[in-house]
């Protein structure tokens, strides 16, 4: 059992920064692939970004890389999201999940139905 705990969420203007932030707690956090989804009222579930457990990185395609970047810190058992330039679209509920799965096939780690537990969520809000 892998308990995850999201922080950082806030309400903002266009154009500003937030750094979210998810501390996992529970069975070995490193042999977890970890991802942040997003989600806006009326909307599906949305990738956003995941880190394996190798260090290697995936981005949704639909998205600026350079606006995000993930990172996680295995000594704190953190996984972070940097986001930068926000804009209203930005304005979703954001999850942290853990997956247990293993493979190389990063789009893998793009669908929420491959990952195992989930945080409650932090709430990011833009306005323009």
């Amino acid at each position: 059992q892998v308990q995850l705990v999201e922080s950082g969420g806030g309400q903002v203007q266009t154009g500003a920064s937030l750094r979210l932030s998810c501390v996992a707690s529970g069975r070995t956090y490193s042999a977890y692939t970890m991802g942040w989804f997003r989600q806006a009222p009326g909307q599906e579930r949305e990738f956003v970004a995941a880190a394996t457990m190798n260090g290697r990185t995936t981005y949704n395609r639909d998205s600026p890389k350079a606006r995000f970047t993930i990172s996680r810190n295995r000594a704190t058992n953190t996984v972070s999201l940097q986001m930068n330039s926000l804009t209203p679209e930005d304005t979703a509920t954001y999850y942290c999940a853990a997956s247990r799965g293993n493979t190389d096939i990063l789009t893998f780690y793009h669908k929420p139905e491959n990952y195992n537990y989930w945080g409650r969520g932090t709430q990011v809000s833009v306005s323009s």
